[in-house]
């Protein structure tokens, strides 16, 4: 199932023994596009402590009572170590939380890169580029030995992003399609009502070629058209595997991008 990414901000943290805060934010890694923290508020009206919690420890997000499932405590949540989300979130922070826990975390073994296995995109023709995978697990390894990860984003923060085609600009960034089977954002919604008034669309985020955190912009391989005539989206409609086999075929019908070189990915951000 497909979750608006804002939409999960605000959901209830249900642990064993009562409601111990809500969801105030996600950060996901911005080479695999994979939700890794939920960042939780704990306490009450003026309480402002926050405590990262990982996804693979949440249980089923239930639309309905908006809430999450986890087999913790209150106090076993409250007792986690506090972050200052004005920082950026160290790999030592990170290491310190699955401790707390007693958890294997996340980087601890296995293929890093976690690519969702069904979807859309641009960058799905069959995998992603031998060269460009080499160079994004490159980065990783680089990243682990730096003091905080330098790929782990906000969501909040990518909210507004202006999305640029190979000729112009096309829109913004409006929310992020997050598949709840594996936690990796499917989608990214653009709103270009500047260009086609009521028009939204979809982007794959392995269609980016490069992501300028400080120019607060995201640029894509495909010309405004081909974005433009790309398979219509409604925020009403299911995003299933039907529109998903669409998607994939519109752009595989399209001449491949010309992707950058290895060294050149992410050189606005990283």
């Amino acid at each position: 199932m497909l979750f608006k990414a804002t939409s999960i901000k605000g959901y209830a943290i249900a642990a064993t023994d009562g409601t111990v805060g809500k969801v105030v934010d996600l950060l996901f890694d911005d080479l695999s596009w994979q939700i890794r923290w939920a960042v939780v508020q704990t306490g009450g009206w003026f309480s402002d402590r926050k405590v990262l919690l990982p996804f693979s420890a949440l249980g089923h997000a239930d639309p309905f009572t908006q809430q999450f499932m986890v087999k913790l405590t209150i106090q076993q949540i409250k007792a986690s170590p506090d972050i200052n989300t004005d920082l950026p979130v160290s790999r030592q922070m990170e290491t310190d939380i699955y401790g707390h826990y007693g958890w294997l975390p996340y980087w601890g073994g296995g293929s890093y890169l976690g690519l969702y296995g069904y979807g859309a995109g641009l960058g799905r023709y069959s995998a992603i580029d031998q060269d460009v995978e080499n160079r994004l697990e490159s980065e990783v390894i680089d990243a682990r030995r730096e003091s905080y990860d330098p790929h782990l984003r906000s969501v909040t923060e990518v909210m507004g992003y202006h999305i640029h085609a190979t000729d112009g600009e096309i829109g913004h960034v409006e929310d992020l399609l997050v598949e709840e089977g594996d936690w990796a954002v499917h989608y990214l919604v653009i709103d270009t009502h500047n260009l086609w008034p009521g028009k939204r669309v979809l982007i794959s985020p392995l269609s980016g070629r490069d992501i300028g955190w400080s120019d607060r912009l995201v640029n894509i391989g495909v010309d405004r058209e081909s974005v433009r005539n790309s398979p219509a989206y409604d925020p009403e409609m299911t995003i299933d595997r039907d529109y998903d086999d669409e998607f994939n075929n519109y752009y595989r019908g399209l001449p491949k991008p010309n992707r950058p070189a290895p060294d050149d990915m992410y050189s606005s951000g990283a």
